[in-house]
C-alpha cells in the first residue's frame, strides 16, 4: 500500500514534519495543520524492510519503527541538526536500525501461504499400524490353522471364544455409548451354545438355540426396573443374532466331509476380499464409495475387491474344494466380495451411530474382535449357501 492512500504527505517531506525530522520544526496551524489531524486515528503504515546503512532515512520514518513517535500528533523532540539521530531516542538501548530486518505483519492481515515449493509433500498413510495389524493376523492365522486341520472340535472353542468376546464388546460399547444394558450373561451362554448345536445338530439346532437365547434375553431382563426394557431386550436379540447366529455358519461349513477345506476357502476369500480393496483403494482410492459411512472406502478399492476376491475364489474350487469348478469360484468370489463390503459397512454404520472408530483395542493394528469379525460374519452364510448349492452338503 503506497504513503497516499493513508491521505499523509510522502515521507520525509516537508508537509509532514509532525514525524519529527530532524531539518523541520513542528507544523504550523491552520487548515492543512487540521486535515492531517483528522488522519491521526488511521493505523501506521507497517514498513516492509529498513536500510541498517541509512541513519537519516531511519531517522525520517521513525513513526513506523518501534523506536519513533505512535501518533502524529505527538510532539518530536528537537535536536541540534548535527546530533546523530540515535540520540533522538535516549530511552531504548539500541538506535532504530538495529532492530529485526523482518517484514512486520499486521494482527489483521493472515500470513502469507506458503508458495507450492515451500510446501511439505505428504507422505500417503494407510492409517493403521502396518506391522502389528501384520503380526497379529499372521498369529490369528496360524492359531485358526492349526486348530482347523488338527481337531475339529478345536477350531469350534475358537468360534466360540470369539462371538463371546466379540458380544462383550458389542454390549460395552452399546452400554457406554447409547446406555443400553443387553444383557450379557444369556447372549454369552447362549451364543456359545448356539454355535455348538450347530456343529452337533446342524441348521435345525442353530435354529433352536437362537430361540432359546431370545427367550433367555427377555426373561433376563425382568429382573431388573421396567424403564429401558424394550430397547435392552431388541438390542439383546438383535446382538444375538448379529454375532452367534451368523458366526453358526462358519461351524456348519465345518460338518463336511472335506469341512476344513471349505472354511480355510471361506476365511481366504473374505482376507483376499478386504485386502484386495485395502491396497487398491489406497493406491488408486480417488471416488467415495460410502462417505457419510466410512469415508475411506472408495469404488476402486471395491473393483480390487472383486476382482481379487474372484480370482482367489477360482482358485479354491479349482483346487481346494471335491467337485468345485472354477467358474464356479468366480461367482462365489464375487458374492463374497459383497457380502465382506456390505458386512464392513454395516459395521461401521454401527460404529458412526455409537461415535467410536473401534469396537475395541484387544488387537493391536486391527481394533477389537468385532473390527476382524464384520466382514466374516455376514459372508459365512453366503458362503455356506453358495457351496451346498454347487457341490452339496458334503
Amino acid at each position: 500500500m503506497n504513503d497516499s492512500s493513508w491521505g499523509s504527505p510522502a515521507w520525509g517531506s516537508p508537509a509532514g514534519s509532525g514525524f519529527g525530522g530532524p531539518d523541520q520544526g513542528p507544523a504550523p496551524a491552520g487548515p492543512a495543520h487540521d486535515g492531517r489531524q483528522a488522519a491521526q486515528t488511521r493505523p501506521m503504515p507497517i514498513v516492509s524492510d529498513v536500510s541498517a546503512g541509512d541513519n537519516q532515512d531511519d531517522h525520517d520514518r521513525g513513526a513506523a519503527l518501534p523506536s519513533g513517535p505512535l501518533f502524529r500528533d505527538e510532539t518530536p523532540h528537537e535536536h541540534p541538526q548535527h546530533e546523530h539521530p540515535q540520540h533522538e531516542h535516549p530511552q531504548h538501548e539500541h538506535p532504530p536500525y538495529e532492530f529485526s530486518q523482518e517484514p512486520m505483519s499486521s494482527p489483521s492481515q493472515p500470513p502469507p501461504a506458503p508458495s507450492p515449493r515451500q510446501q511439505p509433500r505428504q507422505k500417503k498413510s494407510a492409517g493403521r499400524d502396518l506391522g502389528a495389524a501384520i503380526g497379529v493376523g499372521l498369529g490369528l492365522g496360524a492359531v485358526i490353522i492349526a486348530s482347523l486341520f488338527i481337531w475339529k472340535p478345536a477350531f469350534v472353542g475358537v468360534i466360540a471364544v470369539a462371538v463371546v468376546v466379540g458380544l462383550w464388546e458389542l454390549t460395552s460399547r452399546l452400554q457406554e455409548r447409547k446406555s443400553i444394558k443387553a444383557p450379557l450373561v444369556p447372549l454369552a451362554v447362549g451364543g456359545a451354545a448356539m454355535v455348538v448345536a450347530g456343529y452337533v445338530r446342524g441348521p435345525e439346532g442353530a435354529w433352536v438355540a437362537m430361540a432359546l437365547t431370545a427367550l433367555a434375553v427377555l426373561v433376563w431382563r425382568m429382573t431388573e426396573p421396567p424403564e429401558g426394557y424394550l430397547k435392552d431386550v431388541t438390542a439383546g436379540v438383535f446382538a444375538a443374532f448379529y454375532v452367534p447366529f451368523l458366526a453358526t455358519f462358519v461351524a456348519l461349513l465345518l460338518t463336511a466331509d472335506d469341512g476344513p477345506q471349505r472354511v480355510l476357502t471361506f476365511l481366504l476369500l473374505t482376507v483376499v476380499s478386504d485386502t484386495g480393496a485395502y491396497a487398491v483403494g489406497w493406491r488408486f482410492g480417488k471416488h467415495k464409495l460410502a462417505p457419510r459411512i466410512s469415508p475411506g472406502k472408495t469404488r476402486e478399492g471395491l473393483v480390487g475387491a472383486v476382482a481379487f476376491a474372484m480370482a482367489a475364489g477360482a482358485l479354491c474350487m479349482e483346487f481346494l474344494i471335491d467337485d468345485g469348478a472354477w467358474w464356479q469360484g468366480l461367482l462365489l468370489g464375487l458374492a463374497v466380495a459383497a457380502s465382506a463390503t456390505l458386512g464392513d459397512l454395516g459395521e461401521s454404520m454401527i460404529k458412526r451411530d455409537l461415535g467410536i472408530k473401534d469396537m475395541g483395542t484387544l488387537l493391536p493394528g486391527h481394533g477389537g474382535i468385532m473390527d476382524r469379525l464384520d466382514s466374516l460374519l455376514p459372508t459365512a452364510p453366503v458362503v455356506w449357501l453358495l457351496l451346498v448349492l454347487f457341490v452339496g452338503s458334503g
